[in-house]
């Protein structure tokens, strides 16, 4: 089984947690991009839920796949988030924004009452940091901010180098809120709850790719079937 078939096992699965009436947030990446695919052809068949997309690329999709949409100025509440992740901790702590997403992402994510983390078993991690860091900027006084970052990672005992995004045409990544992602290389990230907090406190920091105590259950995918793991 290839790993695209791995991530589509891992969207199926998430789907049984899908009921009638239901309002779900859906994520943004290549496996949330299955579970949209899947949730189309239920909401074909007659379920009726209502999505509410993480990003414009989830947006296209859903619409092509004939899901209703709102927004959380619609809804105030919604009942669970289906998304993916670049890395996931045993305490379910994820790494996100490897699709530039993040804020939108952890948004909805923090609007939802459960949020479930759909990956192939090879974004399971014993510690964070492999993965490079996303932090969402604004671009106005980046220099200060970067200067801020390298001071946050410093608290936290960390070092690694800082690369400002760069799109398939060679120009600065805008993310969807018009704002820029440095991605950082720190190799281990030892207490991820204590960066997440030294980097929200930083004025040019929109967000963040550490995802803190939002994931409660993840559903990973490897060569001998599906493995379901709840925060403990």
């Amino acid at each position: 089984m290839n790993m695209d078939q791995l991530k589509r096992q891992a969207a199926a699965g998430a789907l049984e947690y899908v009921h009638e009436g239901m309002r779900v947030g859906l994520g943004t990446g290549s496996t949330a991009k299955h579970f949209v695919e899947l949730l189309g052809e239920r909401v074909s068949a007659g379920l009726k839920i209502i999505g509410v997309p993480t990003s414009e690329a989830t947006r296209d999709d859903a619409v092509r796949c004939g899901i209703p949409l709102a927004t959380l100025d619609e809804v105030d509440r919604l009942d669970l988030t289906v998304d993916g992740a670049d890395e996931i901790d045993p305490s379910l702590n994820l790494i996100k924004g490897g699709g530039g997403a993040l804020l939108r992402e952890k948004i909805v994510a923090a609007a939802s009452d459960r949020m479930i983390v759909i990956a192939d078993d090879t974004k399971w991690v014993g510690v964070l940091g492999r993965f490079p860091l996303p932090v969402e900027v604004i671009p106005f006084g980046f220099a200060a901010t970067q200067r801020a970052i390298a001071k946050a990672f410093a608290q936290a005992g960390l070092s690694g180098q800082m690369v400002v995004r760069k799109g398939k045409d060679g120009h600065v990544f805008v993310t969807d809120g018009g704002h820029w992602i440095v991605d950082a290389h720190l190799g281990r990230i030892t207490d991820a709850p204590r960066l997440a907090g030294l980097l929200t406190a930083i004025p040019g920091v929109v967000e963040h790719g550490l995802f803190i105590g939002l994931a409660n259950l993840a559903m990973l995918a490897g060569p001998q079937g599906i493995r379901v793991v709840e925060r403990p």
